[in-house]
């Protein structure tokens, strides 16, 4: 039985010489033919954000594209030659929608650059090639080759809901959130002018007051003054505090 590599050459060759209604029909067919092609290049891209029928999508259009392409008068391989197209149209699906958080186009391009040199390094190397060693390939700074790798995971950031490891919080749990007294931070700086005006004894009576929860009464019996005193101390305090936000901070006074 003819193998897939044998066929697509035949079949592209009788397409050079047929007439446009039959050359579709068999381009047709060298497309069906290598399907499985195009998605063994949309695997290599799985797990980056981008769902697995979005990429198989992509992989069969550049698998068209390069049928469409693909000129048999300069060289029988049509591997060769649509193998790069197909990668290098799933890699501008990529660019141009796969990123969830979009880093700038020199930090896109430099990441195409960078997939495409991992497995020629990979193979050259034997293990895994270390950034210095895509700087050096590319011949790039290494600061570059730095920068398009820790924006890996603008692909498929990590969910604030994904599970971790048992004894550590979800993502979600380690963010922080707002200051309570971010609030009140203004309240704080304007009263603090404000009260820098009293006297110990109107602060003694405040703190009573307010913070102690003391009665007028018993504010009276530990300042030495009847209750009716307290409460026009009281009055006077609080009325002059009021005029003195207004000028410090209107806003504060509604």
């Amino acid at each position: 039985m003819e193998d897939r590599r044998a066929a697509t050459a035949r079949l592209l060759a009788e397409a050079r010489d047929a007439s446009p209604g039959d050359r579709r029909a068999i381009q047709d067919e060298v497309i069906r033919l290598n399907m499985v092609v195009a998605s063994d290049c949309a695997r290599r891209y799985h797990g980056r954000g981008v769902a697995t029928e979005d990429l198989e999508q992509v992989a069969y259009l550049g698998l068209v594209k390069a049928v469409q392409g693909f000129d048999a008068d300069r060289g029988s391989d049509f591997l060769s030659f649509a193998v790069p197209t197909i990668r290098g149209e799933l890699r501008r699906h990529f660019r141009d929608h796969g990123w969830a958080l979009r880093p700038p186009r020199s930090i896109q391009e430099m990441q195409t650059r960078i997939l495409a040199a991992e497995g020629e390094l990979t193979q050259e190397l034997g293990r895994s090639p270390r950034p210095s060693d895509l700087a050096r390939h590319l011949d790039v700074d290494l600061e570059r080759v730095l920068d398009a790798l820790g924006a890996t995971g603008c692909f498929s950031p990590a969910s604030l809901d994904a599970p971790v490891p048992e004894g550590e919080d979800a993502l979600g749990a380690r963010l922080g959130s707002l200051d309570p007294d971010f609030a009140e931070a203004e309240a704080r700086v304007t009263l603090h002018a404000v009260l820098r005006g009293l006297t110990p004894r109107e602060r003694r009576i405040l703190e009573l007051r307010f913070f102690g929860g003391y009665t007028q009464a018993e504010i009276g019996a530990d300042i030495g003054v009847t209750q009716m005193q307290v409460s026009r101390l009281l009055n006077r305090i609080l009325t002059r505090l009021r005029e003195r936000l207004v000028e410090t901070g209107p806003s504060l006074s509604a």
